[in-house]
Protein backbone atom coordinates (compact mmCIF):
# COMPACT_ATOMS: atom_id res chain seq x y z
CA UNK A 1 0.00 0.00 0.00
CA UNK A 2 1.46 3.18 -0.75
CA UNK A 3 2.15 6.31 2.14
CA UNK A 4 -0.45 8.66 2.02
CA UNK A 5 -1.18 12.15 3.87
CA UNK A 6 -4.21 13.08 4.07
CA UNK A 7 -5.15 17.02 3.92
CA UNK A 8 -8.53 17.98 5.15
CA UNK A 9 -9.49 21.54 4.02
CA UNK A 10 -8.11 20.50 0.63
CA UNK A 11 -10.12 23.17 -1.55
CA UNK A 12 -9.66 25.61 0.54
CA UNK A 13 -6.93 28.58 0.27
CA UNK A 14 -3.87 27.17 2.72
CA UNK A 15 -4.94 23.38 2.07
CA UNK A 16 -4.74 24.15 -1.70
CA UNK A 17 -1.33 25.71 -1.43
CA UNK A 18 -0.29 22.91 0.46
CA UNK A 19 -1.73 19.82 -1.66
CA UNK A 20 -0.09 21.10 -4.69
CA UNK A 21 3.43 21.60 -2.61
CA UNK A 22 3.36 18.05 -1.28
CA UNK A 23 2.66 16.59 -4.91
CA UNK A 24 5.33 18.59 -6.83
CA UNK A 25 7.72 17.00 -4.58
CA UNK A 26 6.11 13.64 -4.96
CA UNK A 27 4.04 12.97 -1.98
CA UNK A 28 0.84 10.55 -2.19
CA UNK A 29 -2.33 13.15 -0.93
CA UNK A 30 -5.65 12.37 -0.48
CA UNK A 31 -7.42 15.92 -0.11
CA UNK A 32 -11.27 16.12 1.36
CA UNK A 33 -13.14 18.94 1.11
CA UNK A 34 -17.16 19.53 1.69
CA UNK A 35 -16.82 22.80 -0.47
CA UNK A 36 -19.59 24.59 1.37
CA UNK A 37 -20.93 27.64 0.12
CA UNK A 38 -19.41 29.97 2.93
CA UNK A 39 -17.89 32.19 0.67
CA UNK A 40 -17.39 32.01 -3.47
CA UNK A 41 -17.68 28.40 -4.35
CA UNK A 42 -16.01 29.64 -7.89
CA UNK A 43 -12.33 29.70 -5.89
CA UNK A 44 -12.74 26.15 -4.66
CA UNK A 45 -13.53 25.04 -7.85
CA UNK A 46 -10.39 26.89 -9.30
CA UNK A 47 -8.23 25.73 -6.90
CA UNK A 48 -9.44 21.63 -7.28
CA UNK A 49 -9.30 22.26 -11.22
CA UNK A 50 -5.28 23.32 -10.53
CA UNK A 51 -5.16 20.56 -8.83
CA UNK A 52 -6.62 18.24 -10.78
CA UNK A 53 -5.34 19.01 -14.25
CA UNK A 54 -1.67 19.47 -12.78
CA UNK A 55 -1.64 16.37 -10.68
CA UNK A 56 -3.60 13.46 -11.94
CA UNK A 57 -4.22 10.85 -10.03
CA UNK A 58 -2.11 8.41 -12.18
CA UNK A 59 0.67 10.43 -12.78
CA UNK A 60 1.32 12.30 -9.11
CA UNK A 61 -1.16 9.82 -6.74
CA UNK A 62 -3.54 12.75 -6.52
CA UNK A 63 -7.32 11.68 -4.66
CA UNK A 64 -9.54 14.24 -3.85
CA UNK A 65 -12.62 13.23 -1.98
CA UNK A 66 -15.89 14.96 -1.48
CA UNK A 67 -16.59 14.60 2.28
CA UNK A 68 -17.93 16.26 5.37
CA UNK A 69 -15.58 15.95 8.59
CA UNK A 70 -19.31 15.21 10.54
CA UNK A 71 -19.74 12.24 8.12
CA UNK A 72 -17.84 9.63 10.80
CA UNK A 73 -18.57 6.73 9.22
CA UNK A 74 -17.64 8.08 5.50
CA UNK A 75 -14.35 9.13 7.49
CA UNK A 76 -14.16 6.38 9.19
CA UNK A 77 -13.85 4.46 5.45
CA UNK A 78 -11.46 6.54 3.62
CA UNK A 79 -9.01 5.80 6.76
CA UNK A 80 -9.70 2.20 6.58
CA UNK A 81 -9.08 2.01 2.95
CA UNK A 82 -5.89 4.23 2.47
CA UNK A 83 -4.76 4.61 6.03
CA UNK A 84 -2.76 7.81 6.28
CA UNK A 85 0.11 8.43 9.02
CA UNK A 86 0.18 11.83 8.74
CA UNK A 87 -2.85 13.87 8.81
CA UNK A 88 -3.16 18.30 8.01
CA UNK A 89 -6.29 18.96 9.35
CA UNK A 90 -6.83 22.35 7.98
CA UNK A 91 -10.57 22.15 7.11
CA UNK A 92 -12.87 24.57 9.65
CA UNK A 93 -15.83 26.93 9.54
CA UNK A 94 -14.13 30.05 8.97
CA UNK A 95 -14.69 33.65 9.95
CA UNK A 96 -14.96 35.37 12.94
CA UNK A 97 -17.74 37.97 12.59
CA UNK A 98 -19.65 35.16 10.81
CA UNK A 99 -20.11 32.92 14.08
CA UNK A 100 -21.94 36.05 15.22
CA UNK A 101 -24.76 34.99 13.02
CA UNK A 102 -24.49 30.95 12.63
CA UNK A 103 -22.50 29.77 15.64
CA UNK A 104 -24.06 26.51 15.17
CA UNK A 105 -21.74 25.89 11.79
CA UNK A 106 -19.07 26.34 14.10
CA UNK A 107 -19.77 23.81 16.48
CA UNK A 108 -20.80 21.25 14.27
CA UNK A 109 -17.87 21.81 11.84
CA UNK A 110 -14.65 22.72 14.42
CA UNK A 111 -15.91 20.65 17.43
CA UNK A 112 -17.79 17.74 16.35
CA UNK A 113 -15.65 17.04 12.92
CA UNK A 114 -12.24 17.61 14.91
CA UNK A 115 -13.48 15.38 17.51
CA UNK A 116 -14.28 12.50 14.87
CA UNK A 117 -10.97 13.30 13.03
CA UNK A 118 -9.01 12.71 16.12
CA UNK A 119 -11.17 9.27 17.26
CA UNK A 120 -10.11 7.72 13.13
CA UNK A 121 -6.32 9.28 14.27
CA UNK A 122 -5.85 7.19 17.24
CA UNK A 123 -8.04 4.36 16.04
CA UNK A 124 -5.13 4.66 12.66
CA UNK A 125 -2.62 4.88 14.78
CA UNK A 126 -1.39 8.54 12.89
CA UNK A 127 2.41 8.97 13.46
CA UNK A 128 1.48 13.25 13.19
CA UNK A 129 -1.16 15.05 13.56
CA UNK A 130 -0.98 18.74 12.37
CA UNK A 131 -4.11 21.02 12.94
CA UNK A 132 -4.93 24.62 12.23
CA UNK A 133 -5.45 26.49 14.89
CA UNK A 134 -5.63 30.54 15.07
CA UNK A 135 -4.00 34.02 16.21
CA UNK A 136 -7.61 34.61 17.65
CA UNK A 137 -7.32 32.45 20.52
CA UNK A 138 -5.67 35.64 22.25
CA UNK A 139 -8.72 36.59 22.49
CA UNK A 140 -8.83 39.98 24.76
CA UNK A 141 -4.96 39.56 25.48
CA UNK A 142 -3.37 43.11 25.07
CA UNK A 143 0.39 41.48 25.94
CA UNK A 144 2.35 42.46 22.74
CA UNK A 145 3.71 40.27 20.48
CA UNK A 146 1.49 37.28 21.64
CA UNK A 147 3.14 34.32 22.74
CA UNK A 148 2.75 30.46 22.87
CA UNK A 149 2.80 30.45 26.44
CA UNK A 150 0.88 33.47 27.26
CA UNK A 151 -3.16 32.40 28.82
CA UNK A 152 -5.39 32.12 26.45
CA UNK A 153 -8.47 31.73 28.51
CA UNK A 154 -10.32 34.84 27.31
CA UNK A 155 -11.87 34.48 23.49
CA UNK A 156 -13.60 37.41 22.50
CA UNK A 157 -15.66 35.21 19.48
CA UNK A 158 -17.11 31.31 19.44
CA UNK A 159 -14.92 31.10 16.57
CA UNK A 160 -11.56 31.53 18.68
CA UNK A 161 -13.26 29.57 21.33
CA UNK A 162 -13.36 26.39 18.86
CA UNK A 163 -10.34 26.86 18.05
CA UNK A 164 -8.79 26.85 21.28
CA UNK A 165 -11.37 23.85 21.99
CA UNK A 166 -9.11 22.35 19.50
CA UNK A 167 -5.95 22.54 21.10
CA UNK A 168 -7.26 21.27 24.21
CA UNK A 169 -8.79 18.44 22.50
CA UNK A 170 -5.52 17.68 20.57
CA UNK A 171 -4.15 17.92 23.91
CA UNK A 172 -5.78 15.08 25.54
CA UNK A 173 -5.68 12.74 22.64
CA UNK A 174 -1.48 13.00 22.83
CA UNK A 175 -1.85 12.14 26.77
CA UNK A 176 -4.25 9.39 26.41
CA UNK A 177 -3.20 7.62 22.84
CA UNK A 178 0.24 8.69 22.29
CA UNK A 179 -0.93 10.88 19.38
CA UNK A 180 1.93 13.58 17.88
CA UNK A 181 -0.70 16.51 17.56
CA UNK A 182 0.98 19.84 16.42
CA UNK A 183 -1.36 22.92 16.55
CA UNK A 184 -0.49 25.79 13.99
CA UNK A 185 -1.48 29.52 15.12
CA UNK A 186 -2.23 31.04 12.09
CA UNK A 187 -1.83 34.59 11.84
CA UNK A 188 -3.90 36.70 8.84
CA UNK A 189 -2.74 34.60 5.95
CA UNK A 190 -2.99 36.24 2.70
CA UNK A 191 -1.95 35.40 -1.23
CA UNK A 192 -3.37 34.86 -4.86
CA UNK A 193 -6.79 32.76 -4.70
CA UNK A 194 -6.94 33.45 -0.95
CA UNK A 195 -10.42 33.73 0.54
CA UNK A 196 -12.86 36.72 0.02
CA UNK A 197 -13.63 37.32 3.29
CA UNK A 198 -10.51 38.29 4.40
CA UNK A 199 -9.21 41.99 4.62
CA UNK A 200 -6.82 42.08 1.56
CA UNK A 201 -9.67 40.73 -1.09
CA UNK A 202 -12.28 43.28 0.23
CA UNK A 203 -9.93 45.65 0.36
CA UNK A 204 -8.63 45.38 -2.78
CA UNK A 205 -12.12 44.69 -4.73
CA UNK A 206 -13.59 47.99 -3.08
CA UNK A 207 -10.55 49.89 -4.45
CA UNK A 208 -10.88 49.24 -7.72
CA UNK A 209 -14.39 49.55 -8.17
CA UNK A 210 -13.86 52.62 -6.70
CA UNK A 211 -16.55 52.05 -3.83
CA UNK A 212 -15.73 52.80 0.29
CA UNK A 213 -13.67 50.21 1.97
CA UNK A 214 -14.83 49.91 5.76
CA UNK A 215 -12.25 50.78 8.59
CA UNK A 216 -13.07 49.58 11.37
CA UNK A 217 -12.29 50.85 15.06
CA UNK A 218 -11.46 54.37 13.05
CA UNK A 219 -7.91 52.20 11.90
CA UNK A 220 -6.78 51.67 15.21
CA UNK A 221 -6.02 47.77 14.01
CA UNK A 222 -3.15 46.10 13.30
CA UNK A 223 -2.29 42.43 12.09
CA UNK A 224 0.81 40.47 11.69
CA UNK A 225 -0.16 39.77 7.72
CA UNK A 226 1.13 36.86 6.45
CA UNK A 227 1.95 35.54 3.12
CA UNK A 228 0.96 31.79 2.19
CA UNK A 229 4.20 30.63 0.65
CA UNK A 230 5.96 30.95 4.22
CA UNK A 231 3.04 29.66 5.49
CA UNK A 232 3.23 26.29 3.75
CA UNK A 233 6.90 26.40 3.70
CA UNK A 234 6.28 26.07 7.80
CA UNK A 235 3.53 23.09 7.38
CA UNK A 236 5.65 21.18 4.93
CA UNK A 237 8.98 21.45 7.20
CA UNK A 238 6.52 20.54 10.31
CA UNK A 239 5.54 17.23 8.35
CA UNK A 240 8.91 15.86 9.01
CA UNK A 241 8.95 17.39 12.84
CA UNK A 242 6.16 16.08 14.55
CA UNK A 243 5.32 17.07 18.21
CA UNK A 244 7.73 15.34 20.75
CA UNK A 245 7.08 15.32 24.94
CA UNK A 246 9.13 17.98 26.83
CA UNK A 247 11.79 16.48 28.54
CA UNK A 248 12.07 19.83 30.74
CA UNK A 249 8.32 20.05 31.30
CA UNK A 250 7.30 21.17 35.04
CA UNK A 251 3.76 20.42 35.51
CA UNK A 252 4.11 22.86 38.66
CA UNK A 253 4.72 25.83 36.11
CA UNK A 254 3.17 24.78 33.04
CA UNK A 255 4.14 25.84 29.80
CA UNK A 256 0.75 25.99 27.56
CA UNK A 257 2.80 25.97 24.27
CA UNK A 258 4.69 22.50 24.85
CA UNK A 259 3.62 18.95 27.36
CA UNK A 260 4.72 16.08 28.83
CA UNK A 261 2.91 14.65 26.03
CA UNK A 262 3.31 14.81 22.26
CA UNK A 263 1.92 17.87 21.53
CA UNK A 264 2.84 21.17 20.76
CA UNK A 265 1.55 24.44 19.62
CA UNK A 266 3.42 26.94 17.55
CA UNK A 267 2.51 30.77 16.48
CA UNK A 268 3.16 30.87 12.26
CA UNK A 269 2.97 34.39 11.79
CA UNK A 270 5.14 37.48 10.52
CA UNK A 271 6.59 39.29 13.21
CA UNK A 272 6.54 42.34 11.70
CA UNK A 273 2.69 43.76 12.93
CA UNK A 274 1.57 45.97 10.43
CA UNK A 275 -1.02 49.32 11.10
CA UNK A 276 -4.32 48.41 9.27
CA UNK A 277 -3.72 51.89 7.52
CA UNK A 278 -0.19 51.22 6.50
CA UNK A 279 -1.52 48.15 5.14
CA UNK A 280 -4.48 50.15 2.50
CA UNK A 281 -1.23 52.15 2.00
CA UNK A 282 0.60 49.49 0.92
CA UNK A 283 -2.67 47.91 -1.76
CA UNK A 284 -2.98 51.87 -2.50
CA UNK A 285 1.05 51.79 -4.31
CA UNK A 286 0.16 48.21 -5.71
CA UNK A 287 -2.95 49.19 -7.38
CA UNK A 288 -2.60 52.89 -7.98
CA UNK A 289 -5.81 54.05 -7.28
CA UNK A 290 -6.81 55.61 -3.71
CA UNK A 291 -8.80 54.25 -1.50
CA UNK A 292 -12.71 55.70 -0.47
CA UNK A 293 -12.21 55.71 3.38
CA UNK A 294 -15.72 55.08 5.56
CA UNK A 295 -14.33 54.98 9.39
CA UNK A 296 -16.62 52.37 11.12
CA UNK A 297 -17.05 51.49 14.73
CA UNK A 298 -15.08 48.48 16.31
CA UNK A 299 -17.49 45.09 15.34
CA UNK A 300 -17.80 42.43 17.98
CA UNK A 301 -15.81 39.47 18.09
CA UNK A 302 -12.68 41.80 16.13
CA UNK A 303 -9.36 41.37 17.73
CA UNK A 304 -7.94 45.27 17.64
CA UNK A 305 -4.21 43.72 17.15
CA UNK A 306 -2.15 40.73 16.78
CA UNK A 307 1.50 40.48 16.46
CA UNK A 308 3.47 36.98 16.48
CA UNK A 309 6.25 35.81 18.52
CA UNK A 310 7.89 33.76 15.82
CA UNK A 311 10.54 32.27 18.19
CA UNK A 312 9.56 29.22 18.96
CA UNK A 313 8.15 27.69 15.74
CA UNK A 314 12.26 29.08 14.45
CA UNK A 315 13.62 26.96 17.26
CA UNK A 316 11.85 24.36 16.30
CA UNK A 317 12.45 24.00 12.53
CA UNK A 318 15.11 26.19 11.89
CA UNK A 319 12.06 29.09 9.64
CA UNK A 320 9.81 31.79 9.92
CA UNK A 321 8.06 33.61 7.69
CA UNK A 322 10.03 36.01 5.59
CA UNK A 323 7.66 38.05 2.72
CA UNK A 324 7.46 41.30 3.20
CA UNK A 325 4.19 43.26 2.93
CA UNK A 326 4.79 45.20 0.16
CA UNK A 327 6.59 41.82 -2.38
CA UNK A 328 3.42 39.69 -0.98
CA UNK A 329 1.08 42.46 -1.90
CA UNK A 330 2.10 43.11 -5.04
CA UNK A 331 2.14 39.52 -5.80
CA UNK A 332 -1.58 39.15 -4.64
CA UNK A 333 -2.34 42.45 -6.85
CA UNK A 334 -1.03 41.22 -10.04
CA UNK A 335 -3.10 37.85 -9.73
CA UNK A 336 -6.43 39.70 -8.63
CA UNK A 337 -6.57 41.98 -11.67
CA UNK A 338 -5.74 38.92 -13.99
CA UNK A 339 -8.66 36.40 -11.96
CA UNK A 340 -11.26 39.35 -11.81
CA UNK A 341 -10.37 41.03 -15.42
CA UNK A 342 -9.73 44.54 -13.87
CA UNK A 343 -7.57 46.09 -16.06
Amino acid sequence: MKNYILVTGAAGFIGFYLCKKLLENGFNVIGIDNLNEYYDIALKEKRLEILNENFSKNKFNWIFIKADLTQNDFLSKIFKEYDPKIVINLAAQAGVRYSLKNPKAYITSNIVGFSNLLECCRKNKVQNLLYASSSSVYGGNTNIPFSEVDPVNHPVSLYAATKRSNELMAHAYSHLYNLPATGMRFFTVYGSLGRPDMAPMIFTKAILSRTPIKIFNNGNMSRSFTYIEDIIEIIYKLIKHPALPDKNFDRAYPNSATSWSSHRIFNIGNDESINLIDFIETLESAIGIKAIKSFQDMQPGDVQHTSSDSSLIKDWIGIVPKTSLKDGIKTFVDWYREFYNFK
